[in-house]
C-alpha cells in the first residue's frame, strides 16, 4: 500500500502497449505530444523480433514513463507499416510532437538500444530539449536546405561532445557526400560501429554503397538509350551512375520506367535497384515515399 500523497511511478501496462492501425493515432501520433513515443514493427515469425523485443521493454521501464513503447504486429496491422515504408523487421520509430524523429532497422546489441530510449528520454518534458538535440535540428535544417557547410558545422559541434553520437555522424557523412567527397564520407560513417543502427547513419551506408557500385561514365548508355529506348540494361545501369552520383530521384524514375515496361524484367532487377536507392534517399524522404506511390500503383493496377 502506498502511502498518502506518494508519487508511484507508471506500471507496465501504462508505459507499454500493443498497438493496432485503428488506435495509431491516438496511442501514437496524439500521445507523443506528452512524451516520446517508440513505435516496434514486428511480426510473429520474426526471430530478431523476439530478441529487440525484450530489450526495448527494458529499456523502456527503465527510463520510468519518460518513453512509452506500442508494439505493432505488421501482419495483423499493415496500413501505417505501409505509410512509414518499413522494408524489413524489426523497424523502430520513434516520434515526438505527432512525427518520427528516429528510428533504426533491425536487431541491434542492447547497448544501442539503452542509449536510443535514453536519448529519447531525454526529450521528454517542456523545455527538455538538449544543445545537442537542438544542434542535429539546426543540422538536418541546413542539409535539407542545401547548406552543406552550416550542416557540417553544426554536426561537427555535436561530434566534438558526443563522438559516437551517429545521427551527427550519417549526417556529416552525408555532408560530404553531397559535396562530392566519396571518400572523405566513407571516412566518417566509419567512425561508427559496424553494427551500429540508425536511421541517418543506414541511409548514408546505402548511399555509400551505392556510389562504390556505380559506373563512371553514363555518355554510353545515353546514346544507347537514344538509338532504343527500351534497352533496359542501360537503363539501369544509367540509374546506377546516377545513384552513385546523387542523383536519387532521377535514378528511381528511370527505375519505375522499367518496371512500368517489364516488371519482371532480369529477374526483378530494376525494384531490387529501386529499393536500394529508396534506403539511400532515407525513408521520411520526397523520393521515397512518392516513388513507393508510384511502384505501388505499377505493381498492383
Amino acid at each position: 500500500m502506498s502511502l498518502l500523497g506518494e508519487t508511484q511511478a507508471p506500471g507496465p501496462g501504462d508505459l507499454i502497449k500493443e498497438g493496432s492501425d485503428a488506435g495509431f493515432a491516438r496511442d501514437v501520433i496524439d500521445a507523443s505530444r506528452d512524451v516520446p513515443v517508440i513505435v516496434d514493427f514486428w511480426a510473429t515469425w520474426c526471430g530478431p523480433c523476439k530478441t529487440l523485443g525484450p530489450m526495448l521493454e527494458r529499456a523502456v521501464l527503465a527510463a520510468k514513463g519518460k518513453v512509452k513503447l506500442v508494439k505493432i504486429d505488421i501482419d495483423k496491422n499493415p496500413q501505417f507499416a505501409g505509410q512509414l515504408r518499413v522494408q524489413s523487421i524489426p523497424t523502430v520509430y520513434a516520434f515526438l510532437d505527432g512525427r518520427p524523429v528516429d528510428g533504426f532497422m533491425g536487431a541491434v546489441p542492447e547497448s544501442q538500444v539503452k542509449a536510443f530510449v535514453d536519448r529519447l528520454a531525454k526529450a521528454a518534458g517542456p523545455g527538455a530539449a538538449s544543445e545537442t538535440d537542438e544542434l542535429l535540428a539546426i543540422a538536418k535544417e541546413a542539409l535539407e536546405l542545401g547548406d552543406a557547410g552550416g550542416a557540417a558545422q553544426a554536426y561537427a559541434q555535436v561530434l566534438q561532445a558526443e563522438p559516437d553520437n551517429l545521427a551527427a555522424i550519417g549526417g556529416l557523412a552525408r555532408c560530404y557526400l553531397n559535396g562530392g567527397d566519396v571518400e572523405r564520407a566513407r571516412e566518417i560513417a566509419a567512425m561508427a560501429p559496424a553494427d551500429a543502427r540508425n536511421a541517418d547513419l543506414e541511409s548514408v551506408r546505402a548511399a555509400l554503397a551505392l556510389a562504390s557500385e556505380a559506373p563512371s561514365e553514363t555518355q554510353a548508355f545515353e546514346h544507347r538509350l537514344a538509338a532504343n529506348p527500351d534497352d533496359h540494361e542501360a537503363r539501369l545501369e544509367l540509374a546506377k551512375a546516377l545513384a552513385g552520383r546523387g542523383q536519387l530521384q532521377e535514378a528511381a524514375d528511370h527505375l519505375l520506367m522499367i518496371i512500368e515496361a517489364d516488371r519482371d524484367w532480369n529477374e526483378g532487377a530494376a525494384r531490387a535497384q529501386l529499393l536500394k536507392v529508396f534506403e539511400a534517399a532515407g525513408p521520411m524522404s520526397d523520393v521515397a515515399r512518392h516513388g513507393r506511390r508510384r511502384l505501388s500503383s505499377l505493381l498492383f493496377s
